[in-house]
């Protein structure tokens, strides 16, 4: 199941940390989509999916926007 979260506007670290907040309530499998546009989230959510055990399915640019597919491990 893809469940989305918006994470524009917000500094570093608050991507990463409502990333986190919001994994925990998914079922192992399902998938976080989120929108970041903090210039930072393109080093800190491949390092968070690294170090928590999450697949970083896709990442891509969307103008100012960065769009990440996260898939809920462990």
């Amino acid at each position: 199941m893809m469940h989305k979260l918006d994470a524009t506007g917000l500094l570093c670290p608050l991507p990463v940390l409502k990333a986190r907040k919001r994994l925990q309530s998914l079922d192992i499998g399902d998938r976080l989509h989120m929108r970041a546009d903090d210039p930072a989230a393109v080093i800190d959510v491949p390092h968070f999916c690294a170090q928590s055990g999450h697949k970083l399915i896709e990442s891509l640019q969307d103008g100012d926007t960065q769009i990440y597919i996260i898939e809920k491990s462990a």
